[in-house]
């Protein structure tokens, strides 16, 4: 603590000799024949790949006070990021030639353990096998006081605790003896996601087939990103006779770049992008060189410390600080022998994180920044939804955006395409053909042998079709016209109410069911519509 606190007080530049380039990267921000090739590819490898999710943090920037993957990625049907993952992975599984549980690891903490193990319980672990389930509960740390690394107090003879960082993932799938049981059952890849970003299902097939054709040991999701945002960039590091393709933190990318390749800094490049991938700590790790990484380093990532100074002088801090890691990190013990490599998407399509409060979304976006709030995240969940009918081919007529307490929301079309609809946009062109929806209309297909072919989908109107496996549903030349769904703004009443649930507070709104057209098939057979 005192050696990183001395560094950080002094602004030592941890890149010193270092000289960035670009990393190895594939650009599939745009859905073309590449696209669809590695989508397919990775689709291949669904049965040798197992998810990882890092939940240990609590919801306290959002004013949520239960834990993250409880807050529903929509409220047009409420559906929880655990219940979203879950159903992704039985996609999964529904995919494979030979269907089999997919391992589902996820880190909590002893601020998330007993809530998750709960919300696993009370929904029969939400549809998948109890045994596929695996839970590695990381340690608090004690915080630090000061710059001479005294640790920090509650009370008398009480510490104060703080997570440890994502990065205690790696030491607790070396220490359980997962990872490596993992690999001799016949994994392949590791998926590392976030909890609460319900996007990265999206784009996870297809930098599978990135990490998969391309020989990639690590493979970072990455997206374009905005000069000055405060998201590390992703660069490989050349000097002192090492190699290094790592994730570089905004407030030390733009000094690197000014000492080294650009006198300007973090400027933008001719599309308005930053010269290096934001990273969105979304990774595909190969299982043949992460256990032998895991068997020399006993699965321990280098700390840091991010201290937050009362004044220049920097010799107190706002609150006790702690020592962190970060599972992506794990890059910086990659040697010349491993390929380490960026595979870049669309923002919205496989990114858009749920962390801050309404008040704070709102004055992010008031200067300019992304919001990062529940509104925004189910906003751009819906738009993922868009951009797979236009992939389609449906003709999709955008509502306008409005702002719900400052914070941007666009009004429709609210599309949910479930995962076991579809995994892929293959599977979503060979499914949907024709037709249109416009305006703040409703879109919900849920189960995988549902096809349209020229349905129209009138403005306010929804349409909602659920399917058993086994049940074939076919809607054809229809025309859909109700009341369909509405959004509805919460009074200031309501927004202040401990009666309204905390799920619509942190976005200042519900939708209300005012007349869609619902069709549900729960016995198998052949319909139409």
């Amino acid at each position: 603590a005192r050696k990183l606190l001395a560094e950080a007080k002094t602004g030592a530049n941890p890149f010193e000799g270092f000289v960035p380039h670009q990393p190895d990267k594939v650009d599939l921000t745009e859905f073309d024949a590449a696209y669809d090739h590695y989508e397919a590819l990775g689709k291949a490898h669904f049965g040798k790949t197992a998810v990882v999710l890092v939940a240990g943090g609590l919801g306290e920037r959002l004013g949520y006070s239960g834990i993250k993957l409880d807050i529903p990625v929509e409220v047009t049907e409420s559906t929880p990021y655990l219940a979203h993952y879950a159903a992704c992975l039985k996609a999964m599984e529904a995919r494979m030639d030979k269907p089999k549980p997919v391992p589902f690891i996820i880190m909590t903490s002893d601020d998330t353990h007993t809530k998750t193990v709960a919300a696993l319980e009370a929904n029969h672990f939400f549809g998948l096998k109890k045994e596929q389930i695996h839970i590695l509960k990381q340690e608090l740390v004690p915080a630090i006081a000061d710059n001479n690394g005294h640790l920090a107090l509650e009370e008398k003879y009480k510490l104060i605790l703080k997570p440890h960082g994502h990065g205690d993932i790696h030491m607790l799938l070396y220490t359980s003896g997962l990872a490596a049981r993992l690999k001799q059952q016949g994994i392949e890849y590791l998926l590392f996601i976030q909890d609460t970003n319900g996007q990265v299902f999206n784009a996870a097939p297809a930098a599978i087939g990135v990490s998969v054709e391309k020989g990639f040991d690590f493979n970072s999701i990455a997206v374009n990103r905005i000069p000055g945002e405060a998201v590390g960039g992703l660069a490989k590091l050349i000097g002192n006779g090492k190699e290094l393709t790592i994730n570089v933190e905004y407030n030390q990318l733009d000094p690197l770049l000014r000492a080294t390749v650009s006198p300007q800094g973090d400027v933008p490049n001719e599309q308005g992008f930053s010269m290096f991938p934001g990273n969105i700590n979304v990774l595909v790790i190969k299982m043949a060189s992460y256990v032998p990484m895991l068997d020399r380093t006993r699965g321990i990532i280098a700390e840091f410390v991010n201290p937050k100074y009362a004044d220049q002088t920097k010799t107190v801090f706002k609150s006790p600080t702690r020592l962190e890691t970060m599972m992506q990190d794990l890059a910086k013990l990659f040697g010349p022998d491993e390929k380490v490599g960026v595979t870049v998407f669309d923002r919205r399509w496989c990114f858009s994180a749920n962390k801050n409060n309404i008040k704070d979304a709102a004055a992010k976006h008031a200067a300019g920044g992304p919001p990062e709030s529940g509104a925004t995240a189910e906003s751009d969940f819906y738009l993922a939804g868009r951009m797979k009918l236009a992939a389609a081919g449906v003709k999709v007529e955008t509502a306008k955006e409005e702002l719900i307490l400052g914070v941007p929301f666009t009004l429709g079309p609210r599309v949910l395409l479930r995962p076991a609809f579809a995994m892929t946009l293959a599977e979503v062109r060979t499914k949907i053909s024709g037709g249109s929806i416009s305006g703040d209309a409703t879109l919900v297909l849920d189960g995988r042998d549902i096809t349209l072919e020229n349905v129209e989908i009138t403005a306010g109107s929804a349409l909602v079709i659920k399917a058993v496996d086994g049940a074939g549903v076919s809607a054809k030349n229809l025309k859909v016209g109700n009341a369909g769904f509405e959004l509805i703004k919460l009074s200031a009443e309501e927004q202040n109410s401990s009666a309204t649930p905390e799920y619509l507070r942190i976005r200042g709104y519900r939708i209300v069911n005012r007349g869609a057209a619902v069709y549900e098939f729960t016995s198998p057979g052949r319909y139409s519509l």
